[in-house]
């Protein structure tokens, strides 16, 4: 029950956290991105957003198992930097060269600095979730 919760915290978290401040950033005119993008992505055709917050959920339940055992003085750290490390570094060293787009999306410190701070809200968002759902 304890991986669903994280499932259900990654998967909202993409969608309130992560997209919420990509929102800003796109209104604010600092980032290209469009947030809660609706294109169809392959295999299944679903939404862009959709399919990033599967990951979301995913991912969820590989930072949870290292966020649970934080004392509370560290849980937000840690929940800040699990969120932007990880997901970060795969996006850029695994999902970026298998779509094409070379390693690093070619070392561009604008994606890279904003996909840390995306991924960072996005733990925070996880953790912040994980322990409104705890309480419920």
């Amino acid at each position: 029950m304890t991986y669903l919760k994280a499932f259900v915290a990654g998967f909202l978290s993409t969608l309130v956290f992560h997209q919420g401040l990509l929102y800003v950033l796109w209104l604010a005119g600092g980032s290209p991105r469009v947030p809660y993008e609706m294109t169809p992505v392959p295999p299944l055709g679903v939404p862009a957003v959709l399919s990033l917050a599967f990951w979301g959920g995913l991912w969820g339940i590989v930072i949870w198992p290292l966020l649970r055992t934080s004392t509370e003085k560290s849980y937000w750290a840690r929940a800040l930097i699990l969120g932007a490390v990880q997901p970060t570094l795969v996006a850029l060293f695994v999902v970026m060269p298998l779509k094409g787009r070379g390693v690093a999306g070619g070392w561009d410190p604008n994606l890279i600095t904003g996909a840390l701070i995306l991924n960072g809200a996005w733990g925070l968002g996880v953790a912040l979730l994980m322990r409104l759902l705890g309480r419920a």
